[in-house]
């Protein structure tokens, strides 16, 4: 299975990196923190070796030693997971979900890192992330150039045109997932040429195409809503580079419009599945759009700064997204951010880990209903963007799947294949 190549062969490359990160930046930890910063870095890097030994060896999965405010948690769950077993044997690296074992995975390699001050702050993926922006330089001056060129007359744009654009700025959103490093191993998965011109293109690789059903939510929220309070849109971050400033040229679309009055955005806590997006990152791409040499990219920044400032959009993050519980147990992990989402008129959820954790990560019938496979997670209207890399979908119509089986075994996990599924949560 995808499963178990992802376990055997591309778990133990991305560990290799982060060692390897850890090593090149051996001076810098020694030029900032003198002696002290090089122990720190011997610590971690003998801490993640001994991990990659143990994935590597099927080692049962032991739990967290460390004191961060997760860790009793995460106990918990494998606790769970020895239940699940029922003895069989404790939960090792090859015989345990692997959802589960590679979120336990990202969470080991933060524990490496947050024990051994003072290197506790350096971000192992920083590097990928940052290159995948500036590799995807021209794509991102193609989308903010598209997008600050529609501004100029959005006031002018009738209902029918309006929502063209939404369309439009749902799938670059959507084919941006794509620029996704985990699931390249770290290799560059950038965005390089510009993703406007392909959409046509792309239309034949969405299996589930639910766009309209968003269109007529917002559109009625904004109806319902012109008396009392505001529209409210969440987007549940992925990926950092080209597809965090896909997904911010989105929300900014949904304000200019006036289809929605506030956005909320929900990060990552910590460094998550090599390039999901942190507060870090996400106040970085800001300050390097701001700094740009180029108008159009600048423009972007400066306004969305300014959308932070006014509190119009809002940048939060929760220790539930790295969990590696499914989000059907939200509502009692963590029911402060259930309440929270409950308050929304429409989420967002963006990639591919985003559609494991919704539909808890099964290996279900092709033609099973969405809702069905949400498993009473239901805080508001919801919709996937996600392009496919795992071997989990559900919501397609008969004979849909088998079809492109037929011609393309590895469909499921290419990421050429994607979904906007909506989901009314009633």
């Amino acid at each position: 299975s995808f499963a178990y190549f992802t376990i055997k062969d591309r778990l133990p490359q991305i560990l290799t990196r982060v060692i390897d990160t850890l090593h090149r930046h051996k001076n810098e930890f020694f030029e900032e923190h003198g002696e002290k910063g090089v122990e720190a870095e011997k610590r971690a890097i003998s801490f993640l070796s001994k991990l990659r030994n143990e994935l590597q060896t099927d080692k049962p999965v032991t739990p967290l030693e460390d004191e961060l405010p997760d860790a009793a948690l995460w106990n918990q769950y494998l606790d769970y997971q020895r239940n699940l077993a029922s003895g069989n044997g404790e939960p090792s690296w090859f015989q345990s979900p692997w959802l589960y074992v590679e979120c336990y995975m990202y969470r080991r390699i933060h524990a490496a890192l947050a024990q051994n001050p003072p290197i506790d702050n350096f971000d192992v993926f920083k590097e990928g992330k940052t290159q995948n922006f500036f590799e995807s330089q021209e794509a991102i001056i193609a989308l903010c150039t598209y997008f600050q060129e529609l501004l100029k007359n959005i006031k002018d744009l009738d209902e029918k045109q309006l929502q063209e654009e939404l369309f439009k700025l749902l799938q670059v959103s959507l084919w941006g997932n794509k620029c996704d490093l985990s699931f390249s191993a770290g290799e560059d998965s950038s965005q390089k040429s510009s993703p406007l011109q392909s959409l046509e293109n792309m239309i034949p690789y969405m299996l589930v195409n639910d766009m309209e059903k968003v269109w007529s939510l917002l559109v009625n929220a904004k109806k319902k809503n012109t008396e009392k309070s505001n529209v409210r849109v969440d987007i549940i971050l992925d990926n950092a580079g080209f597809e965090l400033v896909s997904d911010l040229v989105l929300a900014d679309f949904l304000l200019s419009s006036k289809l929605a009055d506030e956005i909320h955005f929900h990060g990552k806590s910590i460094p998550w599945y090599v390039s999901d997006t942190t507060k870090r990152d996400f106040n970085w791409t800001m300050k390097q759009l701001q700094a740009a040499n180029h108008m159009w990219m600048s423009r972007c920044g400066i306004n969305w700064e300014g959308n932070l400032k006014k509190g119009v959009w809002v940048y939060c993050d929760h220790m539930f997204w790295t969990l590696p519980h499914a989000f059907s147990s939200m509502a009692e992990v963590a029911p402060d951010l259930y309440a929270d989402l409950q308050k929304s008129n429409l989420l967002l959820f963006k990639g591919d880990l985003n559609y494991r954790k919704l539909t808890g990560d099964r290996k279900w019938e092709y033609t099973v209903l969405f809702h069905q496979a949400l498993n009473k997670f239901h805080p508001a209207p919801l919709c996937s963007l996600r392009t496919l890399k795992s071997d989990t979908q559900v919501g397609l119509k008969p004979g849909q799947g088998e079809h492109i089986q037929a011609s393309e075994p590895e469909w499921m996990v290419s990421g050429k294949y994607g979904v906007v599924q909506f989901d009314a949560a009633v």
